[in-house]
């Protein structure tokens, strides 16, 4: 009788030799032929394209190459995808993007993570720096990353100080284009700024994709649309010399203008004449300086917004993307072609009344005709200071000092004035932190439409956050003909998060592709 193959002894622990060894990862042999390392050097250098087997070099919009079977082994890729499936995955999410990801895999003792990290920071590193003529330190910096239902990775450029080349090794299930999750290369302008998806790279089984990172390697990974794969993936960098940066483009700021003449038949014509009782307006108006932010659910008169509502969904609208995409991206209407009810309620937000009804629901100075509580009290302190005497009066007579010159700066900031845009909003649409925000005080209004029904998992909601910091300060969700009012430090900033695609079955029930709102930005 045959002896049996040693096989693994749950009792003992013990496995046969080859087991226990496991089976090695082993890169395609294309990349240790000499020839194509050759063809390859040369063509990255020429910034042109190369193929050859499964090797595809493009350069175009910026160079990137593909490798279609970059593990020989279907066994070991198979096996190393399940290793990493055990592993668990911490949920992230913020303005850039959503999906799970591991924790850093440079510790990890796994067999077949720690084969795939020697082959990839080891053979392949060497032979991309003999590709592109770089000395690319050994250095690990890999995760894995977990795809799902409505996952994104938004607009970016991986520019960070020491990052050389990106690499993702894609470890999923047949894939098509209607799946999403495509990794998309945007061209940019003579800004180095993105412009546009050029191309759509699929992910595939086993297959490697890298690229330089550089003022202009902005990427994305497209919403994933399937309901049942998973996008699962390594990536990580390369670390060596970092490419020159040109400056940083400055965006032109948007103009803002002073409240324009209207007189206050505009508001009994509009708002909700709840909001016009003072009584109201001063219990909001507590109510703001107590928490710097509140929201007046029925603020505009049923039959104005009725005829808003439906105007926006008119064809005389031109809607203009608004870009680029690495910060925004949503329709913004040209206010020189709209309906005369748009128009209408364009000039409420702009107008003088309005201002003033502002000014009386925040307690902000934001019409002259509204005085300055702040200003008043400095002056009561001032006088006060003036009757007293001794030590006690000169403290106080600095104390006078630095009020007075903080309400000189206000006084040189010359009349209120504000900004504002008319937006839609559909799947996909969003907007990124960035650094070219000017930090300021500010008051931000949202008047919502269309969005009855609207969910939270659908994204499309207003987040604020403290300057370099992930906490969550304030969430304004799209609320219908709700009136969102925000009080603003040099410290806050803010970004309404990317509309997916779960959002698309409510749009679709009420006929329309959209939902919009009047966000205006006012100054003292």
């Amino acid at each position: 009788m045959p002896a049996k193959k040693r096989e693994h002894d749950p009792t003992t622990g013990k496995k046969n030799k080859k087991e226990k060894r496991g089976e090695l990862a082993v890169i395609n042999s294309d990349l240790r032929d000499e020839a194509v390392q050759k063809g390859m050097r040369d063509a990255w250098q020429r910034k042109e394209s190369y193929t050859n087997g499964d090797i595809h070099l493009d350069c175009e919009p910026f160079p990137h190459c593909q490798i279609t079977r970059f593990l020989q082994s279907e066994s070991f890729v198979e096996s190393l995808q399940a290793e990493l499936l055990q592993l668990n995955f911490n949920s992230k999410s913020n303005d850039l993007y959503k999906f799970k990801q591991s924790d850093d895999l440079r510790e990890r003792k796994e067999h077949y993570i720690s084969q795939i990290r020697s082959v990839i920071f080891g053979e392949f590193r060497i032979w991309l720096s003999e590709v592109l003529q770089v000395d690319l330190e050994a250095t690990v910096d890999i995760s894995c990353a977990k795809y799902e239902h409505t996952d994104v990775l938004l607009c970016h450029d991986d520019e960070l100080e020491g990052r050389r080349v990106a690499f993702i090794l894609y470890l999923v299930p047949p894939w098509e284009v209607k799946d999403g999750g495509t990794l998309d290369l945007f061209s940019t302008d003579e800004h180095c700024q993105p412009v546009s998806v050029v191309k759509s790279l699929l992910p595939c089984w086993n297959s490697l994709v890298f690229f330089e990172v550089s003022p202009v390697s902005f990427h994305q990974v497209a919403e994933v649309l399937s309901e049942e794969k998973c996008r699962l993936s390594l990536s990580g960098w390369f670390h060596g010399p970092s490419l020159p940066r040109p400056s940083r483009y400055i965006e032109p700021p948007v103009p803002r203008h002073t409240h324009i003449p209207r007189d206050e038949s505009l508001l009994f014509e509009w708002v909700n004449e709840m909001f016009l009782d003072p009584r109201y307006q001063a219990r909001v108006q507590q109510e703001f300086e107590e928490s710097s932010e509140i929201c007046l659910p029925g603020f505009l008169q049923e039959e104005k917004l009725r005829q808003v509502r439906s105007a926006l969904q008119s064809s005389e609208i031109l809607w203009e993307r608004k870009g680029p995409p690495n910060k925004r991206c949503y329709g913004c209407a040209d206010m020189q072609n709209v309906p005369s009810c748009v128009q209408e309620c364009w000039e409420l937000l702009s107008s003088e009344s309005f201002f003033i009804l502002l000014s009386n629901l925040t307690g902000l100075r934001l019409h002259y005709l509204c005085g300055d509580e702040e200003e008043s009290e400095n002056e009561d302190g001032k006088n006060e200071t003036e009757n007293r005497d001794g030590e006690g009066n000169t403290q106080a007579s600095a104390s006078s000092t630095d009020a007075d010159t903080s309400t000189t700066e206000k006084k040189d900031k010359g009349p209120p004035t504000c900004v504002g845009e008319l937006r839609r909003w559909m799947h996909g649409d969003y907007t990124l932190l960035h650094d070219s925000v000017k930090r300021e005080y500010g008051l931000d209004l949202q008047l919502h439409m269309g969005c009855a029904g609207w969910k939270s998992e659908f994204g499309g909601f207003t987040s604020y956050i403290a300057h370099d910091e992930d906490e969550e300060l304030l969430t304004v969700y799209p609320e219908d003909n709700s009136l969102a009012l925000v009080y603003r430090d040099k410290d806050t900033l803010k970004f309404i998060k990317h509309i997916n695609n779960s959002s698309s079955s409510l749009l679709s029930s009420q006929n329309t592709a959209a939902f919009y709102d009047f966000s205006f930005n006012y100054y003292e």
